[in-house]
């Protein structure tokens, strides 16, 4: 009897340890399921890759490095990126702009606008093989901007002076400390035009757009996704089963098989979104907008 029990002891300990802690295991179980991270491209081996640019951008590490590992691994056959972006600053959009392209070199890229691809989203999109947007999306602002307060009046009021030790002519530009003069407004304007300038035409040349008519598309207009296709920002309007039937349709599978979002990290991403939107609406930058 003493046998029995040592053998099948592997056994009985866990079902005893369950009956003695039900509520306690059984919650357990829910946190588990509801927010262990899972390894969805082992478990499920999908061949197409959704991933999402939703939110401001400031940091494109964690979108790039997923855009980057989809296009080196062979069993994904296309990617897609669903965008809900009003932009961002330049570096991280353009970073993500190289990314797709790199991508697209190797395996059939859609985007998909599934609420506003504007300013530095629309940036990262470009050299998608396909822009496809949600009839109700907002599409363009293809402009750059960079903003501030001149904060003087409120700190005489209070009773604040700045002090500053500076080394260059250039080297206080952009503070908010007073009135912004003339050569610092024409310093800040060579840099925004340089940027537009590149900006625009990166647009033209991935879209396959004039140049020479980059008012009628650029400017910072701000178009419905019907006006975007006229003018040639987009290629179709539809929803997400659109955009990805077309992906289905240029990369060749068979049999679609779709990597799953980890709920954990999609509670985190949502989260993550709340406190950029307050980051950006509280420290401007020069952005692309």
């Amino acid at each position: 009897m003493e046998f029995l029990k040592k053998v099948f002891l592997p056994i009985t300990m866990p079902i005893k340890f369950i009956q003695e802690h039900f509520k306690a295991s059984v919650f357990v179980l829910i946190l588990f399921l509801l927010f262990a991270p899972t390894n969805n491209n082992q478990v499920f081996n999908n061949n197409l890759q959704k991933i999402n640019l939703v939110g401001p951008i400031f940091d494109a590490t964690e979108v790039v490095e997923k855009i980057d590992q989809a296009t080196e691994n062979n069993t994904i056959k296309g990617i897609l990126l669903c965008v809900d972006s009003p932009g961002g600053a330049v570096s991280p959009s353009i970073e993500i702009a190289y990314a797709i392209k790199r991508a697209s070199a190797k395996k059939p890229v859609v985007v998909y606008a599934k609420g506003t691809i504007a300013s530095g989203s629309y940036y990262a999109s470009i050299w998608a093989d396909k822009i496809i947007s949600n009839p109700g999306s907002m599409v363009g602002s293809i402009g750059v901007i960079m903003q501030g307060a001149d904060v003087s009046e409120l700190m005489d009021k209070i009773g604040i002076k700045s002090q500053v030790v500076k080394a260059g002519k250039y080297k206080q530009v952009g503070t908010s400390d007073r009135a912004w003069t003339d050569y610092e407004i024409n310093e800040l304007n060579k840099v925004i035009q340089d940027t537009y300038d590149m900006f625009s035409q990166d647009v033209a040349d991935a879209r396959g757009l004039k140049i020479a008519k980059r008012d009628i598309y650029a400017n910072a207009h701000i178009f419905t996704a019907s006006q975007a296709k006229e003018v040639g920002l987009i290629d179709a309007l539809g929803v997400e089963t659109d955009a990805k039937n077309e992906l289905v349709r240029l990369s060749g599978v068979k049999e679609p098989l779709w990597n799953k979002e980890d709920k954990f990290e999609k509670l985190m991403k949502k989260l993550s979104a709340s406190a950029a939107v307050t980051l950006y609406t509280y420290f401007p930058e020069i952005t692309l907008k």
